[in-house]
């Protein structure tokens, strides 16, 4: 006869040890997502001023061009800035990101890795060109700014008991209306137009970063293999990236100041 005598006190203890346990596990699991997004935006970082410092001089250069008073480019910075190699690096990331997201789940977790480092590399390059057009102090600036505001909104979706699936379907309308009114104003070419597409771009990817840091925190499970958990964590640090870096160029259109 199975014996049920402390059945009662035994089970509370052990369900304390399995609660600790999950809330361990998850702790490590967004340690990692948040540790691989500040390493590829490091690496975003050091991409981009790279390329800059290669791609311009203070003095003029043979085989270069004056963009400025006091700037030149290099014959890198030509052709990768006044060439139709310019449409290869903003073109480059979005290839590579469509091909991590469709084939994460086949990739070996190194592999997945390395694509999300070879993203963000591509990244930087791409964004090079916002040194040639705006102060590296306020570069810095705007950076810091995007970085507290991101924390703050991500540290609301890690902690809120309000259910943010609701804001989905909602955000996901405002993205589509962004990006439609950005190629609408490269017609156009209106401020009006830009100053609110900034402003409402802001305000999506701030609602992003607290739906998505919420759907990342749901996405856990504590019987997930090291492959599967590895796999959610980088795109998971992959969809946190994105929301941070596109907050970063919509604040920087406020408060950049340009050369």
């Amino acid at each position: 006869m199975a014996d049920y005598r402390n059945y009662g006190a035994r089970v509370p203890a052990a369900g304390n040890r399995a609660d600790v346990q999950i809330d361990q596990g998850l702790r490590s699991y967004m340690l990692k997502v948040y540790n691989l997004m500040a390493a590829g935006l490091a690496i975003t970082g050091v991409a981009a001023y790279g390329l800059f410092m290669l791609a311009t001089s203070g003095t003029p250069v043979d085989g270069g061009a004056q963009i400025r008073p006091d700037m030149w480019l290099t014959p890198l910075g030509v052709a990768v800035f006044t060439s139709p190699l310019r449409w290869v690096l903003m073109l480059a990331p979005l290839a590579l990101v469509f091909f991590l997201s469709f084939r994460v789940h086949k990739m070996s977790l190194g592999a997945a890795q390395a694509t999300f480092w070879s993203y963000a590399a591509l990244v930087g390059l791409s964004l090079s060109t916002i040194f040639l057009v705006f102060t590296q102090e306020s570069i810095v600036q705007v950076f810091f700014i995007t970085a507290a505001s991101f924390g703050a909104l991500s540290l609301f979706g890690y902690t809120t008991k309000r259910d943010l699936s609701g804001w989905g379907s909602f955000l996901v309308m405002g993205l589509f209306g962004v990006i439609i009114a950005m190629i609408v104003n490269i017609f156009l070419q209106s401020s009006a137009l830009g100053f609110a597409v900034s402003v409402i771009g802001v305000l999506v990817f701030a609602g992003l970063t607290a739906y998505d840091t919420q759907r990342i925190k749901e996405m856990y499970f504590e019987g997930d293999d090291t492959l599967v958990a590895g796999r959610k964590a980088i795109m998971g640090a992959l969809s946190l990236y994105l929301n941070f870096i596109n907050m970063f160029m919509f604040m920087l259109q406020f408060f950049g100041n340009r050369e």
